[in-house]
This record gives structure tokens, sequence and C-alpha cells, in this order.
């Protein structure tokens, strides 16, 4: 598969998103649920510490994506959910070391919510992959 960045801006870039990307020669696609900071049994892990669930939830989705044979460079959109987005913002490092690694800064959108499905769960990321 081939990526072209689409960004008529430069700010995103400096934040760690494209705008948008052009997608070409891909055929297998995967859309993941919104994985969160939980074990494998679904119990929600690291109560009050965004940093933790952050990068649990990043473990939790590399999972699903290593499960259906890819891995972070071939997502092509990230949604965030977050019940503190200040704190979420000042935990993307962690999303940076993560997609760094492949230099892959997919679009992605940042919302913030009064609650997660489960009580206690700060943050929440989906993601569309094509490999």
């Amino acid at each position: 598969m081939q990526r072209t960045a689409v960004n008529p801006w430069d700010w995103s870039l400096k934040v760690g998103y494209n705008q948008a990307e052009i997608m070409e020669g891909g055929s297998r696609q995967l859309i993941c649920s919104g994985q969160t900071a939980v074990d494998s049994a679904g119990n929600p892990q690291h109560p009050g510490d965004m940093r933790g669930q952050i990068s649990l939830a990043l473990d939790n989705l590399e999972a699903v994506l290593s499960e259906a044979k890819m891995d972070l460079r071939d997502v092509v959109r990230l949604g965030v959910f977050t019940t503190d987005v200040d704190q979420a913002l000042q935990n993307f490092d962690l999303l940076g070391m993560r997609f760094g690694t492949f230099n892959c800064a997919p679009p992605m959108t940042l919302l913030g919510v009064t609650r997660l499905a489960l009580p206690g769960l700060m943050f929440e990321i989906e993601a569309t992959a094509v490999a």
C-alpha cells in the first residue's frame, strides 16, 4: 500500500498527525473497536493514571492489529476519546513514540467525553487499518 500525506497546512504535523492520507494499493481493511485500558478479562486497569491507561490502550490496539497480521504502520485513521483532553494531550508523546517507530502519522480526531463505557476509564482509541 502506498500512503500519500495531504497537508494544506503544516501545523498538524507538529502535533503528530496528517490532515488526510491517500491510500493506494491496499487490499485488506480492519475496523477496530475502541481499545481501552482493560486486561484480558475486560477489567479496567490503572485507575486515575492517564499515562498508564494510554499505554495499555495502545498495547491492546497493537494486540488486535497483530491478531489481524497488521501493525501500527497499517493504521490509516484514529479516533481518540478521553474524559480529560488536557491530561491526554500531556501524554500524547506515547502515541508519538509508538507510531513514530513506523514513521506513521495517521489522521486523527480527539474528542472530550463525559465518560466512557466502564467506570474509571479515561482514554479510548479506535482505529482503521489497511494493508
